[in-house]
């Protein structure tokens, strides 16, 4: 049974993302003045916050393995203030447009890169840049197909936040973010959590 706060909590949130994807479409050109209002409304009582991805490859292994069920909460605007370092992003691959990639989130703007290699120059982070990895230790850089290989990305091209992962119908759980994201997280989570539903899809 979820609490009144918590219900209060996630409408909040709600608000808060029908806000923003309304404004994009607005900003974007894809609805007008007269359309802005009841756009908010109509996306704060239709739709979730969440999706389920289906991950593919070793590249985010412990955290999540194979080909796992996760539930990704939407992010319609990615900037520092919603996403952090530490957090289990979903990003679109930088090398192919159509794919997308579950990568940590490890340094946004201002942050001074340094690399292993001495020859490799330091360099900062510009705005709205970003910096993604692997998990798998495992994996050379590569392999692991991340910043390692491709660089920086642009904060706009994460789309969501991964919060849970399911692997099997007895072993699943939340995935580990950034303290301030967990937090933000949890409300969402408690209404909109469905194990059955992501082991059913899993089956399918």
């Amino acid at each position: 049974m979820v609490s009144l706060s918590t219900w209060v909590r996630y409408v909040a949130h709600k608000l808060q993302y029908s806000a923003s994807i309304s404004w994009k479409n607005y900003t974007g050109g894809q609805i007008t003045d007269r359309q802005l209002g009841d756009a908010v409304w109509r996306n704060l009582f239709q739709g979730k916050l969440t999706y389920m991805h289906w991950n593919k490859g070793e590249e985010m292994a412990p955290t999540i393995a194979g080909k796992e069920v996760t539930l990704v909460r939407k992010i319609p605007i990615a900037d520092p203030k919603s996403v952090f370092v530490g957090d289990v992003v979903v990003l679109k691959d930088p090398e192919k447009p159509d794919n997308f990639l579950v990568r940590r989130l490890t340094a946004v703007e201002g942050y001074e890169m340094v690399s292993t290699d001495e020859k490799e120059e330091p360099f900062v982070l510009e705005k709205d840049q970003c910096w993604v990895e692997s998990d798998n230790e495992k994996l050379k850089a590569k392999e692991a197909n991340d910043s390692r290989k491709f660089g920086p990305v642009q904060m706009t091209d994460i789309v969501g936040r991964v919060i849970y992962c399911l692997r099997n119908a007895v072993d699943h759980g939340r995935v580990e973010n950034s303290d301030f994201s967990m937090q933000k997280d949890s409300p969402v989570l408690e209404v909109e959590l469905d194990v059955d539903e992501m082991a059913k899809s899993q089956k399918d």
